[in-house]
């Protein structure tokens, strides 16, 4: 039985997705890309940050998303990589990236994140080379982030 510490305790939970966009209201910043053009990576933050115009400002001249990864509730049915159960974009980051890291990265929405709920450590482990709007990303970022459309 490990399921176990998956069960929410309060009802008030709500689950967070790690890949939204920072415009939607009452997004945090959890996160801020480092590293390099070619092998980016998060650095993610001891507390998450409200979105604000002064975090936005602060990206300029390039887009947020470049610069922080932010997280907001989950849309479940009015995204285009929710199923109706699952994430799909989770389930694709999980089944077709290398692994980034082989320690859990201190995430602090970890608890609230749909893709740790949904696929676990493992996806957190590929986290960290994952960024919203990358105009350098590879061909198989690329790939995993578009929307999926197979079998419907």
């Amino acid at each position: 039985m490990e399921d176990v510490e998956v069960q929410h305790h309060h009802s008030n939970q709500i689950t967070l997705c790690p890949s939204s966009r920072p415009e939607i209201p009452g997004s945090v910043a959890f996160g801020v890309i480092s590293g390099t053009v070619d092998n980016p990576r998060v650095a993610y933050l001891k507390k998450p940050q409200p979105v604000t115009e002064e975090l936005i400002a602060l990206a300029a001249p390039v887009t947020p998303a470049e610069v922080f990864r932010t997280a907001s509730s989950c849309a479940t049915n009015k995204c285009q990589h929710f199923d109706g159960s699952n994430c799909r974009l989770a389930q694709r980051v999980v089944e077709q990236l290398p692994i980034a890291e082989t320690q859990l990265p201190p995430c602090a929405i970890r608890k609230d994140c749909r893709w740790f709920q949904q696929e676990g450590k493992a996806a957190c482990f590929r986290c960290p080379q994952i960024i919203t709007d990358n105009y350098n990303a590879s061909k198989l970022v690329r790939e995993v982030s578009m929307p999926t459309t197979i079998g419907e």
